[in-house]
């Protein structure tokens, strides 16, 4: 996915985060085809098959679609659901979750790898197999199930061990009970093998290659799913196809829940609190902000989120805000910018699944984040010291000259393009050049100017200097 493709995600979540507010829940529009339906030569009633589309990576936005899907099927007595599925894996518990619906699934559950060019991969392996159907379409493949932490990288070790083995037993459990290739199963976790659909349909991992649904529907017809007896026999002809599509939450909690766009959202919301604490009253930061992390805190309570690595972030956050109080000369902006790189690798971990941040999405986000920051940072410390231009502050070491003879009880001086009270120690005759010491009530403390080459503005027009 491109970093331009994931912004422009990120952006619409927010607004679609924003616009429904209290309806986040309501369904979204069905687009997808219209039914299919197999012409009757009789008034028999069509049998109503079910199928629901998953793509992309397994979240618990696809469990929550799964699971509705499911629950559809059994409330209307269905034929069979069919879940077309084209996921390179996921989640784990996400994975786990759907695995059980299946099973206590009522109605059978068919699983089609599909269209071609499609996968089923790592946590798609186990769906597959789980499945009371499996199928594949030409051109598909299934398998590569080893476990892997949230880096991508082999899992170390004895943690490796533990978690593999218990991935085996699982994959081993679910092709027993299904009837299908338990040892090529157990490869495809161990060693990461994967095969195509014909090879898979040759070794006894799936039912069926079929071209499209509608194939697979037909080849279905008078199938005896093992396990279930004659009231497992498939009947599908004639029948009727509807489609069950993501409403507008599950669409949001699935885009949301990819850790590449929870990343940049709990970025952005906190460069958003940046600038509203560092200048308050900026409202819009603070809102912006606030949302994005509400909607990255969400997505964190279904991923595996390493909170030792979001305290870092945290921290790093805290450095960057106490570096505009307090004048380190950098060092709590570079320490924060340290603890942000870090907390963002460490932020997903957890074995077992393939969730992670990509590098293209990664290394921009933090470049961008650390020169966003840095500016900030120099643009207020810098405000912080500078010298005042504007107030009675702005006046000291202005030049100015004399109107009216000053000395200790008063006098008159013109100076930015104004005429001030005026007072000195020592007395200083009308035309003379002063610098401004100090402002009390109104009234300037002067002195005469050290350089007689200084010329400020007087009321004729003359050039006015400040005092170095």
């Amino acid at each position: 996915m491109s970093i331009k493709s994931l912004w422009r995600r990120v952006l619409m979540t927010i607004i679609i985060f924003l616009g429904v507010g209290l309806q986040i829940g309501a369904k979204g529009v069905d687009k997808s085809p219209a039914p299919t339906l197999t012409p009757s030569p009789s008034n028999t009633q069509n049998r109503i098959i079910r199928a629901v589309r998953l793509e992309g990576s397994i979240n618990p936005g696809s469990a929550e679609l799964t699971l509705r899907a499911i629950r559809q099927a059994n409330n209307e007595k269905a034929v069979c659901l069919i879940i077309e599925l084209d996921t390179p894996g996921g989640l784990d518990t996400s994975m786990r979750d759907m695995v059980k619906a299946i099973l206590g699934s009522a109605v059978p559950v068919v699983v089609f790898v599909s269209p071609s060019g499609a996968r089923a991969a790592s946590a798609g392996v186990m769906i597959t197999i789980a499945a009371d159907i499996a199928a594949m379409a030409p051109g598909t493949n299934i398998g590569a199930a080893h476990p892997v932490s949230a880096g991508g990288q082999d899992v170390a070790k004895t943690m490796a061990l533990k978690v593999e083995n218990d991935m085996i037993a699982y994959v081993r459990s679910l092709a027993e009970k299904r009837g299908r290739n338990a040892d090529w199963a157990a490869q495809a976790v161990k060693e990461s093998v994967s095969i195509t659909a014909e090879k898979a349909l040759d070794m006894g991992v799936v039912d069926f290659v079929a071209d499209n649904t509608d194939d697979l529907i037909k080849k279905m017809n008078g199938f005896t799913i093992k396990g279930r007896g004659r009231a497992g026999t498939i009947q599908t002809n004639p029948y009727v196809l509807q489609r069950t599509v993501e409403d507008l939450r599950e669409s949001i909690l699935k885009i949301i829940c990819d850790p590449n766009i929870a990343y940049i959202l709990m970025m952005i919301g906190l460069a958003g609190l940046y600038l509203e604490f560092s200048h308050p009253g900026a409202v819009f930061p603070g809102v912006i902000g606030a949302t994005c992390l509400v909607l990255a805190f969400y997505a964190f309570q279904a991923l595996p989120v390493n909170y030792a690595g979001m305290l870092l972030i945290v921290l790093g956050l805290i450095f960057l805000l106490l570096e505009i109080k307090i004048p380190s000369f950098g060092l709590l902006a570079l320490s924060g910018l340290i603890c942000l790189t870090l907390g963002s690798i460490f932020l997903f971990r957890q074995v077992g699944s393939t969730v992670q941040v990509s590098w293209s999405v990664f290394l921009p986000t933090i470049l961008f984040t650390a020169i966003f920051f840095l500016t900030v940072t120099t643009l207020v410390v810098r405000a912080q010291f500078s010298t005042p231009t504007t107030g009675e502050a702005g006046l000291i070491d202005e030049t100015g000259r004399v109107i009216e003879r000053i000395d200790a009880t008063g006098g008159r001086v013109f100076i930015h393009g104004e005429y001030w009270n005026a007072r000195s120690q020592d007395p200083i005759p009308e035309g003379e050049v002063v610098i401004v010491t100090k402002v009390v009530d109104l009234t300037l403390t002067v002195k005469p100017a050290p350089n007689s080459d200084l010329t400020p503005k007087d009321p004729a027009g003359d050039s006015l200097h400040k005092h170095s």
